[in-house]
């Protein structure tokens, strides 16, 4: 297999995306990637980032693949998890202590630093709206973290997010009790597990 063609089967199995960083690791020069760039009519989604002209860019995708630390959270998860009815109004990303955010931020991307004893707590791979998969926090930690943070969404969002989460079938309360617990907010999460289950 010569190298545009070890080039087609990543942009496949990538759902029509080139990264740089995989070129690279696959031993191919960035000369000739960019040369298949070209013949291909591939545009730069990002830094590093290359896209088909028939691939609408993910960003979701684009920043988790850009900076693979990243876990969305916040609405950006809740969204994503089903519990908001309408996009996320900014992107909001976890990282762990001392991970520099400096790039993220200059993207306008909200980005909170997380220890580590509690950053992956809850991390699971979703589904974007475009098929590509990302890390996000799963419905429990979202909730937790509506809860513990309640003052910084505004009152809709909060409790539309907070009301879906608890008409779902597939909750897991044990789950969310057991991240209260490490969150140190057991007593305000259980407030709302008592009025609304």
């Amino acid at each position: 297999m010569n190298k545009f063609e070890q080039m087609s089967m990543m942009v496949q199995s990538n759902n029509g995306y080139l990264f740089t960083s995989e070129v690279e690791k696959a031993g191919i020069s960035r000369t000739y990637m960019l040369r298949y760039v070209k013949e291909n009519d591939m545009e730069q989604a990002s830094h590093g980032v290359y896209v088909t002209e028939d691939t609408w860019p993910d960003q979701l995708f684009i920043i988790q693949k850009s900076n693979p630390k990243v876990i969305f959270s916040g609405e950006t998860a809740a969204y994503l998890n089903g519990l908001m009815e309408r996009e996320y109004s900014e992107i909001c990303v976890c990282v762990p202590s001392g991970h520099n955010g400096a790039r993220l931020r200059e993207k306008g991307i909200v980005v909170r630093q997380e220890n580590a004893a509690i950053y992956g707590m809850g991390a699971s791979e979703i589904t974007t709206n475009y098929g590509n998969v990302v890390r996000a926090y799963n419905k429990e930690r979202c909730f937790c973290d509506f809860v513990k943070n309640r003052s910084k969404y505004e009152v809709q969002t909060y409790q539309t997010a907070v009301k879906s989460y608890m008409r779902r079938n597939d909750k897991d309360l044990s789950l969310l009790i057991g991240y209260a617990d490490a969150l140190k907010i057991r007593d305000e999460v259980m407030k709302y597990v008592e009025v609304l289950v």
